[in-house]
């Protein structure tokens, strides 16, 4: 009795202890969700800021210079014809940089539950070693850590695709990640960096368009050649305004047509991809046409299109390099090593699309000479590798 008498007031004082839990969680879970609202709000307003100056050059452009400024009916014609020829692309690249969605690694390079939770529980290097290298000997990865250890994503617990990134505003690995672009709210990549470069040419095209043909009335306007109108300040502004993103779209637009020669991104400007045999700064060059083919694709006429049309499939690219890593089961001419279990998981042995294939036709191409072969047999062995996590 007296237990059962001291053992009723737990009752109340438990239910109020889960009330307040629960309410604790929701609040957390408000919080949180107020704080996503405000950062995807953020993320969005450079974006707004772009479409913003746009709509408002559209008008100062065709409204106030076009149809009000202009007297000769053949000059507004021309102009108006090239304008919208220019704008209607400019915003159609830029359209498709922004909701074009960032590719991801497809599944082969997911670990498996039995090896996410081998490397969950297990402490020891060796283990994690090994885990890697059973997860990365069927797959087309030839790139490395500074370290020498295959590239692996601790958050999306994956191999890392040959110039696959982690972006950690988008909190996902990018094939072949450029860069996380705030003018785009979004991570430029295999997917949308055609589409990113025709963005930059577009709008290039459309500044230097407007500066050229406002130029006369603009100084017109500042010698008082022209009556004094509400028309004064859009011309005015427009020029300064167009003239300023020129100078800065020119010199974005010329580096990225340099990487675009070079077959590199900005990642791998700044730090070169690493292969088994060290630093290789034009590892992915294959020469000025190959590599432009690269982005562009095969088809001239879609060049100029913000259409998707490069090569491959974003997770494998071929390279100038001739010794590869002999680990690796499956090699880019191929050829199987000869001790593969049959029965195994086999990734393509070729991992370039059929659209690929002429990229390896050169001197310059991934396939091992048969001496090279044979030295990695007799001569060479693996190094240990280590679990490195890059971003």
């Amino acid at each position: 009795m007296g237990r059962g008498k001291m053992a009723a007031p737990a009752g109340p004082a438990a239910s109020s202890s889960v009330s307040l839990s629960r309410s604790s969680s929701s609040s957390r879970s408000r919080a949180g969700g107020v704080r996503r609202s405000c950062q995807w709000l953020i993320y969005w307003v450079p974006v707004l800021f772009i479409g913003s100056i746009v709509a408002w050059s559209y008008y100062a452009y065709v409204g106030q210079l076009c149809l009000i400024t202009m007297t000769n009916i053949g000059e507004k014609v021309v102009c108006l014809l090239a304008y919208h020829l220019f704008f209607m692309m400019f915003v159609w690249s830029y359209w498709k940089t922004i909701f074009t969605s960032p590719m991801n690694p497809s599944k082969e390079y997911h670990l498996t539950y039995a090896d996410k939770e081998l490397l969950d529980r297990e402490t020891r290097s060796e283990i994690h070693q090994e885990v890697l290298r059973r997860a990365a000997k069927d797959l087309p990865v030839y790139t490395r850590t500074m370290s020498g250890a295959i590239r692996y994503c601790d958050r999306c617990q994956l191999v890392k695709p040959d110039r696959c990134h982690h972006c950690s505003v988008c909190d996902k690995c990018i094939l072949k990640m450029d860069h996380h672009c705030p003018w785009v709210n979004n991570c430029v990549g295999f997917s949308n960096y055609k589409f990113f470069l025709l963005f930059l040419a577009y709008s290039l095209l459309y500044c230097l368009f407007i500066v050229a043909t406002d130029l006369q009335y603009f100084i017109k306007f500042w010698t008082n050649g022209l009556p004094d109108t509400q028309a004064k300040f859009h011309i005015m502004f427009l020029f300064f305004a167009a003239a300023m993103f020129s100078v800065s779209l020119s010199s974005l637009f010329g580096y990225h047509c340099w990487l675009v020669t070079k077959n590199k991104s900005t990642l791998e400007a700044f730090r070169a991809p690493v292969f088994r045999h060290g630093t290789d700064k034009n590892g992915f060059s294959l020469g000025f046409d190959k590599n432009l083919r690269q982005v562009f694709g095969d088809e001239k006429k879609y060049w100029l299109l913000p259409v998707f049309s490069s090569l491959g499939d974003g997770c494998s690219f071929p390279t100038c390099l001739v010794n590869q890593d002999p680990e690796q089961a499956s090699t880019p001419s191929g050829h199987s090593s000869s001790n593969k279990n049959e029965n195994s998981h086999h990734f393509p042995a070729k991992p370039l699309r059929d659209s690929q294939s002429h990229l390896l036709t050169d001197s310059q191409s991934w396939t091992e000479t048969s001496a090279s072969i044979e030295n990695n047999k007799s001569g060479m062995t693996n190094p240990a590798l280590t679990m490195e996590n890059e971003t």
